[in-house]
């Protein structure tokens, strides 16, 4: 499997890796092929994930732009294609709390609008495209493992409405049993907006507007060198040049420190493993998941589940920390476990579809859409932290309106700092291994 600590470039031309999304996504849409020869063009975006194809959209629907991305294997290779497909008001990883504490109360509320306006931007792309995506109703449950976490989600509940003014709420474990059965179903924080979907159809859905607004999207291009001169960047592939005046890196959790000496060591990416079971009995969803609401839980390491259309269960959490040790059976086995355990009505339902991907975390804990430091015009957006669907879709967006000079930084400054490096990066494994394992240790206590 490709690591991203260990690999220069993710591959050339790599099919998906067999999964769920990719046996029910359909026919792939049109592409542009790999790059055959020099190019020139006003924007080169490196990525085509959620990111570097909402971007791609945008500069040339909206502001005219001649723009093409450069994809190493395949559209949505990475994890766009990859995820448990939850688009919520959500990233990064920073509990509301912490966020306001951190921040103070004016910047969490400038954040939550940031977010608040991702989901939108989602829902606005799948309407303006039409893209068939399976969209489930909307409803997000943040599921008590323990008895003793009901508390905090009431607290956080509380910060949601007097804080933020939005319309979160506690659930007790009672009326909880309509949704979510099972054994670590004690409560849960409740919030109205954010729905499920198939994430590998609605990166292929963005992938049609680009190119119907005259995008191209080159796949099998992964770049393998980079330099830049007084016109602009060399962006070297497999099959020729691309010169570009201005750069967008949408690599997110699949960034490779080869790639650019100014983009290392700016993320650590974390591997995100999901199983998809065979199909459920009724009696077996009424007593997992009669819910389609979208549910994580209060792990340290948290679990993310939901009922797909077919009554399939997908869950997924994190297990392996390196790409080499990602396909030994034993995290499959640990997520099965989890999810026995979890809904024990589940005991002998087998295990049709395992796979897994990277996502990114930034050394804050949360996204960033900035300017590189010593490129000129060059950007980069990403560290959502596993939790991106909407932020990255409404990422590609803010970084068109950058690239092109428009539209007013977010009120919440964070979002466009350099995000910093990651220091002791040669440790940075051990140090994730350690911090899984004291998180395994509480969450077990």
């Amino acid at each position: 499997m490709y690591d991203p600590l260990v690999h220069s470039h993710p591959g050339t031309g790599e099919a998906h890796s067999a999964s769920y999304w990719v046996d029910t996504a359909g026919q792939a849409p049109a592409d542009d092929g790999p790059v055959t020869g020099p190019l020139d063009v006003d924007v080169a975006v490196i990525g085509a994930g959620y990111t570097g194809l909402s971007c791609a959209l945008h500069l040339a629907r909206d502001h005219g732009a001649q723009v093409l991305v450069l994809e190493a294997n395949t559209t949505a290779w990475g994890c766009s294609g990859r995820n448990g497909s939850f688009a919520r008001i959500s990233g990064g990883r920073v509990p509301l709390a912490e966020l306001i504490g951190r921040y103070g109360k004016d910047t969490a509320r400038a954040y939550f609008g940031e977010m608040q306006a991702g989901l939108a931007t989602v829902k606005r792309l799948i309407a303006e495209g039409g893209i068939e995506c399976d969209v489930q109703p909307d409803g997000v449950y943040k599921v008590a493992t323990k008895a003793a976490h009901t508390e905090s989600l009431k607290r956080e509940a509380g910060l949601y409405n007097e804080v933020l003014g939005y319309p979160a709420y506690f659930v007790g474990a009672e009326q909880l049993q309509g949704a979510h059965a099972g054994a670590e179903s004690f409560g849960a924080l409740r919030m109205p907006d954010g729905f499920a979907m198939h994430p590998l159809k609605l990166a292929w859905g963005v992938q049609r507007m680009a190119r119907a607004a005259g995008a191209r999207v080159h796949v099998a291009s992964p770049v393998t060198g980079w330099s830049s001169d007084a016109k602009g960047h060399l962006l070297v592939t497999p099959g020729g040049v691309v010169r570009a005046r201005k750069v967008v890196v949408a690599t997110n959790g699949y960034t490779s420190p080869d790639l650019h000496p100014q983009l290392a060591g700016r993320v650590l990416p974390v591997h995100s493993q999901i199983i998809v079971t065979a199909p459920l009995s009724a009696e077996q969803v009424r007593n997992s998941l009669p819910s389609t609401d979208c549910m994580f839980d209060t792990r340290n390491l948290l679990f993310y589940y939901r009922r797909l259309p077919d009554n399939r269960l997908l869950f997924g959490g994190r297990s392996a920390v390196t790409g080499r040790e990602a396909e030994n059976p034993v995290h499959r086995q640990f997520l099965l476990d989890s999810l026995r355990r979890k809904f024990p009505v589940l005991g002998q339902v087998p295990v049709d579809y395992g796979w897994g991907g990277w996502v990114a975390v930034s050394q804050n804990s949360l996204p960033y859409i900035y300017q590189v430091p010593g490129l000129d015009q060059v950007f980069s957006a990403g560290g959502y932290a596993g939790s991106g669907v909407s932020f990255s879709l409404h990422a590609g967006q803010r970084l068109a309106d950058m690239v092109m000079g428009t539209g007013l930084p977010s009120a919440a400054s964070f979002l466009h700092q350099v995000p910093q490096r990651f220091p002791f990066q040669p440790f940075l494994r051990l140090g994730q291994r350690l911090a899984y394992s004291w998180y395994r240790f509480q969450d077990a206590r």
